[in-house]
């Protein structure tokens, strides 16, 4: 099968060659690929840059293309910066066992004051420029390969960058009036280019906000249902208007058992990244597996970053044999990797994910 047969056909829920796979880089993981294949290095967008040699070099059966706020995470590695949406950023390095890396931190947000939004002026999505590297993506990439649009930090990570997380959280439940004129600029944004990129052609959307911590959610359930379930509702409407065939994916570290029955209610086709120290991927596959894809589910906490070759081995052939019967699944790390998994070990993951992934799965 092509990359796009085999991902389209397990996301019908059907058993394709063998179980997709995916994996995105921080721009320091990237780089130690690039010196490993012998590629020019280059700073590298984990959510879809204008080159995917990258992507395309191990074998990644789905490629990615962003459009947003998220794209601001990478915009430089340079010492602080502004992006468009009037948010600064500033660098944070840390050291591992494998080398040192930088983080980009919000160090700013434009909506602090509560009078900043009467004169806020956010992004332009309209702008044809905005969108040559999907287009160029698609037509070349496109007939053999599926394309994700990426649309992350739709709404919640957007507006609490644009006003701060302490501001915001307390906004939903002293400033109502506020808080929906905020969570209104990246879901309009987000919608637009949503849209776009369908018109275009993608063949799924990304979208997601992180609502979950390690055991429990970051809001309440009911909060998400007021402020964040009817616009996901609407943007999921609208984008399968255009295209009903599309698969719409979303994004949410940590634990939401709470909402995805609401997630599966409005209509959502593939759930991600399913941390399995936060969820139990078996146990929502056994109560989902029919509605939703599962992508993600190798740990990036613990096993890939740290874990010897036979404990990245045994869990990548566990999620295979109790995951991918049936299809409904696309094996992926729980996040970007990082400086701090080695080379050996995602290539045991990369290499262990193809040899036992092929359909019939059965007992291998």
């Amino acid at each position: 099968m092509t990359p796009k047969e085999r991902v389209l056909t397990t996301l019908e829920h059907k058993e394709p060659d063998r179980v997709p796979r995916l994996s995105s880089f921080t721009p320091e993981f990237a780089n130690k690929l690039r010196k490993h294949f012998k590629m020019d290095s280059d700073l590298f967008n984990p959510h879809g840059g204008v080159e995917h040699d990258l992507e395309l070099k191990p074998g990644n059966d789905i490629l990615l293309t962003g459009q947003g706020w998220a794209n601001s995470y990478y915009k430089s590695l340079e010492e602080g910066y502004t992006d468009e949406w009037g948010i600064s950023w500033k660098l944070v390095e840390y050291n591992t066992g494998h080398g040192k890396g930088k983080y980009t931190e919000i160090a700013s947000h434009p909506l602090a004051d509560d009078t900043a939004i009467d004169d806020y002026i956010p992004p332009d999505p309209a702008e044809e420029k905005r969108y040559i590297p999907s287009r160029e993506l698609i037509q070349t990439h496109g007939s053999q390969y599926p394309i994700m649009g990426v649309i992350v930090c739709t709404i919640f990570e957007t507006a609490w960058a644009l006003r701060g997380l302490e501001k915001l959280m307390m906004d939903f439940v002293l400033n109502e009036e506020l808080v929906e004129k905020i969570l209104d600029i990246p879901f309009n944004y987000h919608l637009y280019a949503g849209k776009k990129l369908v018109e275009l052609g993608v063949d799924m959307i990304w979208t997601g906000d992180d609502m979950g911590a390690q055991d429990t959610m970051v809001i309440s359930p009911q909060i998400w249902r007021k402020y964040f379930k009817p616009r996901m509702a609407r943007l999921y409407s609208d984008l399968k208007s255009i295209n009903p065939d599309l698969k719409i994916a979303y994004h949410t570290d940590g634990n939401v058992y709470p909402i995805i029955d609401d997630l599966v209610e409005i209509g959502l086709d593939i759930l991600n990244p399913i941390q399995p120290k936060s969820m139990d991927p078996y146990l929502i596959k056994k109560k989902y597996g029919k509605d939703l894809t599962l992508w993600g589910t190798v740990d990036i906490q613990e096993t890939l970053p740290f874990g010897t070759t036979e404990d990245i081995e045994k869990e990548v052939r566990e999620r295979i044999k109790n995951l991918a019967p049936g299809g409904g699944f696309i094996i992926s790390p729980t996040h970007h990797v990082q400086i701090d998994t080695s080379l050996d070990n995602f290539f045991t993951f990369w290499n262990i994910a193809e040899k036992y992934g092929t359909y019939p799965i059965g007992d291998k």
